[in-house]
């Protein structure tokens, strides 16, 4: 029987959960974050992420995923600018790091927080996919409008909080284990470059 208008919420929420474990821009993005400023870092950058997706969601619910596809132009400039984001991050991490503790613990929160932010809000295929995944779910005879919309967007908050928070304790872990091994962890922390310019590379050229 449908709960708040959503249809079959086991699979709901197993679709959600497949889904955040497909490794992605956002992914990497947490885990270097954790790597370089541990559970503080990991979790305010999450906090990024969530917000960013958020607004997808409502951007979804309110039809702009429509929009974009009645206008190709437009998605073609958000999909080029979240693919140069991607590029500009991924070739901040090949660089060697200088020292920086000079710089405040807050303003690297703000960084890793808005670095997470525009990672999530650049990328105009998400708005695309939850306006296709949202319909799936959704019971018109019992939906509830704006009130069924928000709870599918709080599960998914929830949901990404429980796994997030995995990756977060994996990535403090790895950490700890390669702060005696700087070589190591530099050669880690340029293969999240690679990645991260990849997704970039593949989102610019992706039709």
């Amino acid at each position: 029987m449908p709960w708040m208008g959503i249809h079959d919420l086991g699979t709901f929420v197993v679709a959600v959960i497949l889904f955040l474990m497909l490794p992605g821009p956002g992914t990497f993005t947490l885990l270097s974050a954790t790597a370089r400023g541990g559970l503080r870092g990991g979790y305010i950058t999450l906090a990024g992420l969530m917000l960013g997706d958020q607004i997808l969601i409502a951007l979804a619910a309110l039809g702009v995923a429509a929009l974009l596809q009645a206008h190709p132009l437009l998605f073609a400039a958000l999909r080029y600018a979240g693919a140069g984001y991607l590029l500009w991050v991924g070739l901040q991490l090949l660089r060697t790091p200088r020292p920086d503790a000079a710089i405040a613990p807050q303003q690297h929160g703000r960084r890793w927080f808005r670095q997470a932010l525009l990672v999530a809000l650049l990328n105009p295929k998400a708005i695309m996919f939850y306006m296709a995944f949202f319909p799936l779910f959704i019971d018109p005879a019992t939906q509830r409008g704006a009130a069924t919309f928000l709870t599918m967007a709080a599960l998914i908050a929830l949901i990404s909080i429980g796994w997030c928070s995995v990756l977060v304790g994996g990535g403090q872990l790895m950490a700890r284990r390669l702060a005696h091994h700087r070589r190591l962890g530099g050669w880690l922390r340029r293969l999240v470059g690679v990645c991260l310019i990849a997704f970039g590379i593949r989102l610019g050229l992706d039709s």
